[in-house]
């Protein structure tokens, strides 16, 4: 009996992703005693919006090969994921997930907002870096104006916003102050931020960055261990041609492409009611067909979306029960769980070597 429910569950798929989400080593306990079966099972994904319908489908399957009682218990537990070559893991933080766009104006920042609440909404315990020197807006839109503390002069505590850390340039400069630097400063300045930073006990830290593929990206990519990238787009053909090479950028440097977010995919009028593609449609599938890679969610040009923004509340948090901050908890599922497929960072576990001369 138990090699049987170890077979059902091992070919389970997930409902919002063709892919499995149960291995060997996520399966804790079979116990099954008189007529009772107890499961327990430890996901690598934040999922507490979904345990109810996990917990059926995987009860709801096995009735049919049983007929005895059945408790699943589901627990999670987030492990580190494997990076770049060479580059070192950062003191707390478990797992890094950068979100870029070709293009400036495509909704990059608001995405990664409404992904770290989203994921923490889910379980996860979520960090936010703001890492776009010159334009710093994850201030604004995480209702955030205090500045960080330090307790040795030399590393900063983050700043806690509806229940995620995050750190910005914007906290450390005036609002209105330009920053007129050079490229060496921004990535020097972007490493102290990421490093410099108390971050604790991380699940997820979600990088927003500048867009484009320049200095900022390239630091990203040889000095910052990366997880996984997610490009954001509009259905535009001009936004898809610079998303393009922002996903080849990522490719060339060996960084796994978790998948696209495609914004203002659709309008529907406030008043009427009337649907329209304003900046085409259909372009994030073609995009994700032409690069064998996942549409994680479509988003649309939506007036409440910018006004929870603008009032340091997004969506997720001042509206969590509607359409849109739904959209964006699956996309936050649908991510973890294309981080969990990725091979584990096992070197934690073995010790320096060090060589001294006797």
């Amino acid at each position: 009996m138990k090699n049987k429910i170890q077979e059902y569950l091992l070919q389970l798929q997930h409902p919002e992703l063709d892919q499995k989400f149960i291995s060997e080593k996520n399966i804790k306990q079979i116990h099954i005693e008189e007529n009772k079966i107890n499961l327990s099972i430890e996901l690598n994904f934040p999922f507490k919006s979904q345990s109810t319908l996990y917990e059926n489908i995987i009860k709801d399957g096995l009735k049919k090969i049983t007929d005895l009682d059945i408790t699943v218990k589901l627990t999670l537990k987030i492990l580190t994921r494997q990076v770049q070559r060479g580059v070192n893991s950062i003191k707390g933080i478990k797992n890094v997930i950068a979100i870029a766009s070709g293009k400036g104006g495509v909704g990059k920042s608001s995405t990664a907002a409404n992904l770290a609440l989203a994921l923490s909404y889910e379980g996860a315990n979520v960090g936010i870096l703001d890492a776009d020197i010159y334009g710093p807006s994850q201030p604004q839109m995480l209702g955030i104006s205090q500045k960080p503390n330090s307790k040795d002069g030399k590393s900063m505590d983050p700043l806690i916003a509806h229940g995620i850390q995050a750190m910005s340039i914007g906290f450390l400069v005036d609002q209105e102050t330009p920053m007129v630097w050079r490229g060496p400063m921004v990535t020097s300045t972007l490493e102290q931020l990421l490093k410099e930073t108390n971050w604790d006990n991380l699940d997820y830290l979600i990088i927003d960055l500048p867009p484009g593929t320049g200095d900022i990206q390239l630091t990203l990519a040889q000095k910052i261990p990366v997880t996984g990238a997610i490009i954001v787009t509009t259905p535009q053909d001009i936004a898809l041609l610079d998303a393009r090479r922002g996903l080849k950028m990522f490719e060339k440097v060996n960084i796994p492409i978790l998948g696209i977010v495609e914004n203002m995919s659709t309008h529907i009028c406030s008043n009427c009611g009337h649907e329209e593609h304003i900046f085409g449609k259909d372009g994030g599938i073609k995009m994700c067909s032409d690069y064998n890679t996942e549409l994680l969610g479509s988003l649309p040009l939506d007036v409440n979306i910018r006004e929870d923004l603008d009032k340091g509340t997004p969506s997720v948090i001042s509206n969590p029960d509607s359409e849109i901050s739904e959209t964006y908890r699956l996309i936050a599922r649908k991510s973890a769980l294309k981080v969990a497929g990725l091979a584990e960072d096992h070197s934690s576990k073995f010790p320096n070597i060090v060589i001294q001369q006797s």
